[in-house]
């Protein structure tokens, strides 16, 4: 493989619950152990993973947990030799927080959600198991339609709320970074979500979270036609074209970064609206040649203040899930990437 020690390769936790739970149709969330010991168990040639970045939240995590017991859960992530690098804010509905697009209340609720990830973050610097990453948000709005009847104003709306949740951040030594998808207001395609990062104006603090899962679908304009970059049937040549534009945009921004695979489907699963399908790393309908794609988004990563990278693939069936050979074929992905984009300290 590679020398490169930079980006340091992280898995994600929150497969083992997004889209999970009792309901109807659903199968059982993963603990985070189990999921643990499956990143831990993962080797390449004598390589494994560096990390996890981690969803605040239950089952995982309890958002009201006192400090001796979040250090307990940093314990315990360290003793497998992890890192924890960004995490997920309990924006939505239903968690801590509520929709950025919404009603006085909504949006301050959407503010404490942050105020509990940055007491979390600060937790964890403190123990020494954190080091790096942001803190990831999204509009947890996903009426995409109530959005376009008025977009200037509810973009305006949702900006206001990220500016005061960025003070947040800023006051606690963190940044903030949105995830772009489909499903979630004002962030629904690549336009949007420009936009968005525009109105808000605050590059030091407020950045970009890109899925490559996400916005494979952002070039298909699935719930933006209008912005759409590409069109069924496209060629290589016009795939890369297109790809390029997109990142151009977007990557300035950047500053977490999720490594995926998406077979130009969308999917959703319990409570979560459907988004960008995500598939197996070496999954034969993938549309997306990772490493070469990853290389878009990796350009000038330092300068951006990136020192990891993640796995994300939400929604996988959790026979998938539990198979050890799977995350085998993730961290040989991740390494391919970091050996042909990554870099020195």
């Amino acid at each position: 493989m590679s020398s490169n020690p930079l980006p340091k390769l992280h898995n994600a936790m929150w497969p083992g619950l997004v889209g999970k739970g009792d309901g109807p149709g659903q199968e059982p969330p993963i603990s985070l152990e189990r999921m643990l010991e499956l990143t831990a168990g993962a080797e390449v040639n004598g390589q494994k993973f560096d990390g996890i970045d981690y969803f605040l939240f239950l089952p995982h995590t309890d958002p009201k947990a006192g400090d001796a017991e979040l250090r307990k859960i940093a314990d315990l992530i360290q003793g497998y030799g992890f890192n924890v690098g960004s995490l997920v804010a309990p924006v939505w509905p239903g968690t801590v927080g509520d929709s950025a697009m919404s009603d006085a209340a909504a949006r301050r609720k959407f503010v404490e959600a942050v105020k509990v990830a940055c007491r979390i973050a600060g937790v964890f610097n403190k123990h020494g198991v954190r080091r790096y990453g942001v803190i990831r948000i999204d509009s947890a709005d996903g009426n995409v339609e109530k959005w376009s009847q008025d977009p200037k104003a509810n973009t305006a709306k949702i900006a206001k709320t990220f500016r005061e949740a960025a003070k947040v951040a800023a006051d606690h030594g963190e940044r903030l970074a949105a995830e772009g998808e489909i499903c979630w207001a004002g962030m629904h395609s690549w336009k949007a979500m420009l936009d968005l990062l525009e109105e808000v104006d605050m590059p030091e603090t407020l950045g970009f979270q890109a899925d490559m899962a996400h916005t494979y679908l952002y070039l298909m304009g699935y719930n933006a036609p209008e912005a759409a970059l590409l069109k069924p049937g496209y060629s290589p040549d016009e795939f890369y074209d297109a790809y390029e534009t997109m990142v151009a945009k977007l990557r300035p921004w950047t500053i977490d970064f999720h490594v995926a695979q998406n077979d130009g489907q969308v999917r959703g699963a319990g409570t979560h609206d459907k988004t960008g399908k995500h598939c197996p790393a070496n999954d034969p309908h993938g549309k997306l040649d990772i490493v070469r794609c990853a290389g878009y988004w990796l350009k000038d990563a330092p300068q951006r203040g990136m020192q990891h990278i993640c796995w994300d693939g939400c929604m996988l069936p959790n026979a998938m899930l539990e198979t050890q050979d799977t995350w085998n074929q993730i961290l040989d992905v991740m390494l391919k990437v970091r050996a042909a984009h990554g870099w020195k300290a």
